[in-house]
């Protein structure tokens, strides 16, 4: 029987059998044993303190209250739980700032910091330094006319929020200002030149994820409702705009630069998506900004994006190029081992790659753009090598990739990534379209036949060509090759060439003549002497038909499908 783990803050109570709940005890004693020795230790008076600084928390909620415990945020906690029943971890920061901002504080400015740190806090989920040392501080001014406005104070540790936390901070900002009924920002030419003269200086000598052009920073800089400023970072000074009366440096602002570049502008889709569902008027910029930054003539997202290469390192390897064939092919999904911000790669792929990737490595990627830390998964497609005897195969298993890697010459196509929905969810990425995996195969079935037949997973070719047919469902995915790699011309070539051929696909010719298409269809083959022969692909060694290429069926499911049901085109590119 299974009954709730007890929790000694008020923590949402955790449902588990009884050796695990046991499990989590022991742990919890250790860890009061190990705190007791450092308190005993600290009692020696041999350090600069006498009390552990680290207190122990259990969930989030407790994390946010105990970071913030200067601030006057008593029960903080217990709200958040109560919040985070119906809410996202976003909103939840947007509503707990909100409350917060009405308690009662010695100033205005103090009622702001404590609502934006706890917002900030609740984003970081209480374990970075961000909300205490990245958000410096509010000021309350004037503007020319006479109203207030909230001058908020960034410093370089801001960075560690990254650009959601950086990006949301602000508009947390104006939740806040507008309980406490203070007035709109209203930046000045002045101000808004001094930025466009400043990031791309702070660009200069430090990393930016996005540097936005002189029109993206005037349109941000001059609609925001709150005013974004901070303390001079690095040692550069600016040369234009200098001396300008509400902004108290010289001196580049890294804080006030990341939180414009990599929070405002790169993160704009996301703060367009909280402001349009929690109904917040004078954010209408943004819609503005996102507009200028869209194709008309493509999908938003889909194209070759080389961003993921701005930044590599000299001497860290390039596995792959934005959206080439024979790339890492996107495939949805996760595994028991893959936790936040995981990928996972086939041990045949790891081993491949000479063993460079290791569980734990991690990989940045094209899409959805953040890196992500390597795990083993044994069920997708490891990669397709060519051998010294010419054979072109694919490898399955860690054991069979060591036992060929002294005979590879060629890795033709590097495999499968799997990566988990969630990480383009949470990136706010389009989805892009991924491999017609098994799993969809599955579903085809279902749909046509209630239930896949037994052994699916396995069909033989024949099985697979004959439930096409009757059944109108795309081809076993263990016979689909990557006809999308190649060209009409090359598609025509094989076509003709194989038509007139008999029945099996053993062809004496030039390997010149076949080796070049085949190269980006990525078919198992063997080469003996001048013989070119194509084995059946994903089944037993033996000749296949001339209907893996010829047949117009497969040619109609595989070329002209539904764009759900064709191998679309996969996602590439991961170093």
């Amino acid at each position: 029987m299974r009954r709730p783990a007890s929790r000694r803050d008020g923590a949402v109570s955790v449902v588990a059998p009884p050796e695990v709940q046991a499990y989590f005890q022991s742990l919890q004693e250790g860890a009061d044993r190990a705190y007791a020795t450092a308190r005993a230790a600290r009692r020696q008076g041999l350090d600069p303190e006498v009390e552990v600084e680290i207190p122990q928390t259990e969930d989030l909620a407790s994390r946010v209250e105990t970071l913030l415990q200067e601030y006057g945020v008593g029960g903080l906690a217990e709200r958040i739980r109560t919040l985070s029943a119906t809410n996202d971890r976003e909103t939840v920061a947007i509503l707990a700032a909100k409350e917060l901002a009405k308690r009662p504080a010695r100033s205005r400015e103090e009622a702001i910091e404590r609502a934006v740190r706890a917002g900030l806090a609740v984003l970081t989920e209480g374990i970075l330094v961000a909300p205490l040392e990245g958000f410096v501080g509010a000021k309350v001014k004037k503007n020319a006319d006479g109203t207030d406005y909230v001058d908020l104070f960034f410093a370089g540790p801001i960075r560690s929020a990254g650009g959601t936390g950086q990006a949301l901070s602000v508009l947390i900002a104006d939740v806040v200002r507008r309980e406490l009924g203070l007035g709109r920002y209203r930046a000045t030419k002045e101000e808004v030149e001094r930025f466009k003269e400043e990031i791309p200086l702070y660009k200069r000598v430090q990393h930016l994820q996005y540097t936005p052009t002189s029109e993206e920073i005037a349109l941000i800089v001059s609609n925001l409702p709150v005013s974004v400023n901070g303390e001079g970072t690095e040692d550069e000074e600016i040369g234009g705009y200098r001396d300008l009366p509400r902004i108290e440096t010289n001196r580049i602002r890294g804080g006030a630069c990341l939180v414009i570049a990599d929070g405002l502008c790169l993160k704009a889709p996301k703060i367009q998506n909280h402001v349009r569902r929690l109904g917040i008027d004078g954010w209408e910029f943004i819609a503005t900004f996102q507009a200028k930054g869209e194709k008309d003539d493509a999908p938003p997202g889909i194209d070759p994006s080389e961003k993921f290469l701005d930044s590599i390192i000299a001497g860290r390897p390039v596995f792959c190029h934005p959206s080439r064939p024979g790339g890492l092919r996107l495939r949805y999904g996760r595994t028991r081992a893959t936790g936040l911000a995981a990928l996972g790669l086939s041990p045949a792929t790891m081993a491949v790659l000479g063993e460079f990737v290791a569980v734990g490595t991690q990989l940045k990627t094209e899409r959805p753009g953040k890196a992500g830390a390597v795990t083993p998964c044994d069920t997708i497609e490891g990669p397709i090598v060519v051998l010294r005897s010419g054979e072109c195969r694919q490898v399955h298993t860690l054991a069979e990739a060591r036992a060929i890697a002294a005979e590879v010459v060629r890795i033709v196509d590097v495999g499968e990534i799997l990566v988990p929905f969630g990480e383009f969810l949470e990136n706010n990425h389009i989805l892009v379209p991924g491999a017609y995996a098994p799993e969809w195969y599955r579903e085809d079935l279902r749909r046509k036949l209630g239930e896949p037949p037994e052994g699916w997973e396995t069909f033989d070719f024949d099985t697979a060509v004959k439930l096409s047919k009757e059944h109108g469902v795309p081809l076993h995915p263990r016979f689909n090759l990557f006809w999308h790699d190649l060209s009409v011309e090359d598609l025509r070539y094989l076509r003709e060439f194989t038509a007139t051929r008999d029945q099996h696909l053993v062809y004496r010719l030039p390997r010149a003549h076949i080796h070049y298409p085949n190269r980006h269809l990525r078919a198992q083959h063997r080469l003996d002497a001048a013989a070119f022969f194509i084995e059946r692909f994903g089944a037993k060694r033996q000749r296949a038909r001339l209907q893996v290429i010829r047949a117009r069926f497969i040619t109609h499911t595989v070329i002209d499908a539904p764009f759900s049901h064709s191998p679309s085109p996969f996602l590439r590119g991961a170093a």
